[in-house]
């Protein structure tokens, strides 16, 4: 009776998965063992035995399969795989013990003994299917290719069924043997045409194989045949964009969005495209959409804060970065890109608590620090400044940040200090066209010029490329309307080595108004225009390129002016009134603003 048993849970397994035993097993055991509802010590299906697991040496082989099974239910694998292995004791011609042996075994890492319990359930019974796949997977961890072959094919060469062809498939892929993976891909197509996985499998060894266009003809024609399958369109999607094609990824975004219209993984996927070729308003108009319909996904709504701030629409950045920050309060990248916005439309106070929430350990301490320094600086508050450097520079130690607490130093009146400091350094490295720069920066904002542009041409003797010296003195000189023509000359030969800096551009831009100004006043205002829109072209780039500056706002409001275009001029005077104005560089702005404002009344 033990043989027939056993026999009809094999054919149980090999006809499905294997089955549960307990309804099998009930009616044997019933009589003799006074009820099974549980086997395990407690009572309760085992979960909070504590003794030994109970041994009946006379009791049949189901027996013990019924307490491998209750102990395997409640994770205990040691104890489950003894319990098989004293059915497959008692019964050591079934298959299925053998295999279930092999498997328990294989799952606490004892591979050597899985496998001779697994090479035994097929020499009972070579067509077991169950422990067919067993060894493949153990022969695929081994990397015995040959012998995974061997147990997942059949005479004719096949894969046995369908998990064999995805399990040979996964070897094939994972030796990089892509001739096997296509032969396998087009047999499972073959065999399950009516199964997205098969097509998937055709289409990603065609990728591997480089052949991109017949993976998009395969997903093309399942996308047709299942156009709610919503992993299809983004398979097909990553091809198109790993091919370059963000239209055609864009495109596929776009169809599922017709069928489903507010699929949140879609939708951030089409952002992400958009942004890839710089359809900022796309990504923007993409974004709104998630904000609408699920107000809650805070990582889209910062992108958008983002992409908003990108746009210089300030005022809506600063207000999706404090959405985030509401919602989470620890994210302190956000606090710092909040202080940025903030400072950008003019909301200093608001800027410096958020600046100071950013802690010593994160990565933006030293630059919100720097951001501090930076606003107290235009404050005139110049020890608070260098308190903000000292801060910074302890967490994170820079040359530039050395440079500027000696301007800093400087400017507390502390000219001298901040001058020894420097020379200091010099004499360690008189080859320093740095600090020769910084040198004359310091005697330029003490109002020694002379002395500024002998460290500026100091600085040029030594590195003829220094950007920086090239552009403060055409600036100076532009500033004093002398020496035009050269200062324009080294201005430009500035923008050449740095073609991004706004602030080179703004000198250029400049020095066109100051090649004006006397036309104007000579009278010569044809001549003049055409200076004056050059400015202008220039001045606007640079607003562009720093990111809004109160002195380049200053300076397109006085071109403004000098267009006799008076209310833009205002607008211009008002924006460089809200960007924390530098008074030593802007003394006269409030001035002009305020004699505008009576004119224009």
């Amino acid at each position: 009776m033990k043989n027939r048993v056993i026999d009809n849970l094999q054919g149980s397994v090999r006809a499905s998965a294997p089955p549960s035993f307990t309804a099998l097993c009930l009616a044997l055991l019933v009589m003799a063992l006074g009820g099974c509802a549980s086997l395990l010590p407690g009572g309760g299906g085992g979960s909070g035995a504590t003794e030994e697991q109970p041994q009946r040496p006379d009791a049949p082989a189901e027996y013990d399969v019924l307490v491998g099974q209750e102990f395997e239910a409640d994770g205990r694998l040691v104890e489950a795989s003894d319990a098989y292995l004293r059915a497959v004791a008692k019964d050591p011609t079934a298959p299925y013990l053998n295999y279930k042996v092999a498997q328990l075994l294989a799952r606490t890492g004892r591979l050597e003994e899985a496998e001779g319990y697994g090479v035994r359930a097929l020499e009972l019974d070579p067509d077991y299917v169950p422990a067919r796949m067993f060894m493949g997977q153990l022969y695929r961890m081994r990397r015995d290719i040959a012998a995974a072959e061997k147990v997942l094919r059949n005479d004719e060469g096949d894969p046995i069924d369908i998990g064999a062809a995805a399990l040979l498939y996964q070897i094939y892929l994972e030796t990089n043997r892509l001739g096997d993976a296509l032969s396998i891909a087009e047999w499972w197509m073959e065999v399950e045409p009516d199964a997205p996985r098969s097509g998937l499998a055709l289409a990603n060894v065609y990728e591997r194989l480089e052949r991109p266009m017949d993976a998009e003809a395969v997903l093309r024609s399942l996308i047709e045949r299942f156009p709610d399958n919503l992993r299809l369109h983004g398979v097909l999607a990553r091809s198109l964009r790993e091919r370059g094609d963000h239209d055609g990824e864009i495109q596929v975004y776009r169809d599922v969005l017709e069928l489903h219209p507010n699929h949140l993984a879609t939708l951030q996927a089409l952002a992400q495209a958009q942004m890839s070729i710089d359809d900022l308003e796309g990504a923007m108009a993409t974004l709104e959409q998630i904000e609408r319909s699920y107000p809650e996904d805070m990582r889209s709504i910062a992108r958008l804060a983002y992409l908003k701030y990108e746009a210089r629409e300030f005022d809506e950045a600063a207000t999706r970065f404090q959405r985030v920050l509401d919602a989470n309060p620890e994210e302190y990248e956000i606090a710092f890109f909040l202080g940025i916005v903030q400072r950008r439309v003019g909301n200093i106070d608001a800027a410096i608590a958020s600046f100071q929430r950013i802690p010593p350990e994160h990565r933006y301490y030293a630059e919100a620090r720097t951001q501090l320094a930076s606003i107290y600086e235009r404050r005139g508050e110049y020890e608070k400044a260098l308190d903000e450097i000292g801060h910074a520079a302890a967490v994170q130690p820079a040359r530039s940040l050395d440079l500027y607490a000696a301007t800093l130093r400087s400017k507390t009146g502390d000219f001298d200090g901040a001058v020894d400091h420097l020379e200091r350094l010099l004499r360690q490295d008189p080859a320093d066209d740095e600090l020769l720069y910084n040198l004359g920066v310091i005697h330029g904002e003490a109002d020694r010029f002379d002395d500024a542009l002998g460290y500026m041409q100091r600085a040029l003797a030594l590195n003829p490329e220094n950007a920086s010296a090239l552009n403060y003195i055409g600036y100076t000189w532009a500033e004093q309307g002398i020496h035009l023509d050269d200062a324009e000359a080294m201005i430009e030969r500035a923008i050449e080595l740095r073609p991004n800096d706004g602030y080179i551009v703004d000198s250029l831009g400049w020095v066109y108004y100051m090649r004006a100004l006397p036309l104007v006043e000579s009278g010569h205002r044809r001549e003049a225009n055409g200076y004056l829109q050059r400015a202008l072209k220039e001045l606007y780039r640079a607003d562009e390129l720093t990111g809004g500056d109160p002195v380049v706002s200053e300076h397109l409001g006085d071109t403004y002016l000098l267009l006799d275009e008076k209310q833009r001029a205002l607008e211009k005077f008002e924006e460089a009134l809200r960007l924390e104005p530098r008074e030593n560089e802007q003394p006269n702005l409030q001035e002009k603003l305020e004699t505008l404002r009576r004119e224009l009344r």
